[in-house]
């Protein structure tokens, strides 16, 4: 497969390729249609047959090609094969709650996002003043959800967008409590490909079981902080757990946030869902242990 790969991405044997396609050819004939020179042409035909997806034989002072079908079908089922894998991930992602075309429409619809916001970001203090707004329904009461919010073992079950992991991570719940995350790729397994984001701050405020408020900055590559974000998370109990109302504001942002402010959105909403699906699987945990 991948001597036919190889083969076929070069233009020149590409047009050959297509003109065998309606029949056998010589390569004389070849050189002619496709433009080329006819030693060059002997050559390309010479690396497609390596490659199998051509065969020849001579006819008096001619030498015919012509194309094999089979390995083009193989090639046309491993591609197939991938498109449906491709597929079948956003269908399993969209089943799990990724959204309604699972991660491909998450891709693009952050390089939507990061290319408004790298044109809107035209000096310091652009993002300003940007507030976004999340909610809710969580499983569990307040003081359950509350350990999940300032927990060190908790938060690194969610605190990080989808794909990724927490491989850093302080929160003092106090009043002028340090708080780090720091996260890598969640297929990064020994961490050599180095960490993807990387964010300090503070505590402001601390109610148990009613309200969180902190400050985080993200960290641009040389150390710099990007923006800060003013974030509030306001728990308030249901029938059924807790609501949780989040607020979230930028300021002091610069040029080079862009694109960590395109993330926000998509990155703060998928942390906020695992944080849901976290705590659901601690409900049905608990519900399956107390009817033992």
């Amino acid at each position: 497969m991948d001597a036919l790969l190889t083969a076929l991405a070069d233009p020149a044997r590409w047009r050959l390729v297509s003109l065998l396609a309606e029949h056998p050819r010589s390569v004389g004939v070849l050189a002619q249609l496709a433009e080329a020179r006819q030693p060059q042409t002997t050559k390309h035909l010479q690396t497609l047959e390596r490659a199998g997806v051509v065969v020849s034989q001579r006819s008096g002072q001619r030498r015919i090609y012509a194309l094999r079908a089979a390995p083009l079908r193989d090639l046309a089922a491993a591609l197939n094969l991938l498109a449906h894998t491709a597929d079948s991930a956003d269908t399993a992602d969209t089943a799990e709650g990724q959204g309604p075309a699972g991660t491909r429409a998450t891709y693009d619809r952050y390089g939507l996002s990061l290319r408004a916001e790298r044109m809107a970001a035209e000096g310091d203090g652009w993002a300003d003043g940007r507030t976004f707004g999340f909610e809710r329904a969580l499983a569990g009461s307040p003081e359950v959800v509350w350990r999940h919010l300032t927990e060190s073992a908790l938060l690194a079950r969610w605190w990080a967008p989808e794909d990724l992991r927490v491989s850093e991570l302080v929160f003092e719940a106090r009043p002028g409590g340090r708080v780090v995350l720091e996260y890598r790729d969640a297929e990064d397994a020994d961490g050599s490909d180095g960490v993807v984001g990387r964010a300090e701050g503070a505590v402001d405020d601390v109610r148990p079981g009613e309200r969180l408020a902190y400050q985080l900055s993200p960290l641009l590559p040389d150390g710099a902080t990007a923006f800060t974000s003013h974030v509030t998370l306001d728990l308030r109990p249901t029938p059924t757990g807790t609501h949780l109302d989040v607020g979230y504001r930028i300021s002091d942002s610069t040029t080079d946030s862009a694109d960590f402010v395109a993330g926000v959105e998509i990155g703060f909403g998928q942390s906020l869902d695992k944080l849901a699906a976290a705590l659901a699987a601690t409900s049905r945990d608990n519900d399956t242990r107390s009817t033992k």
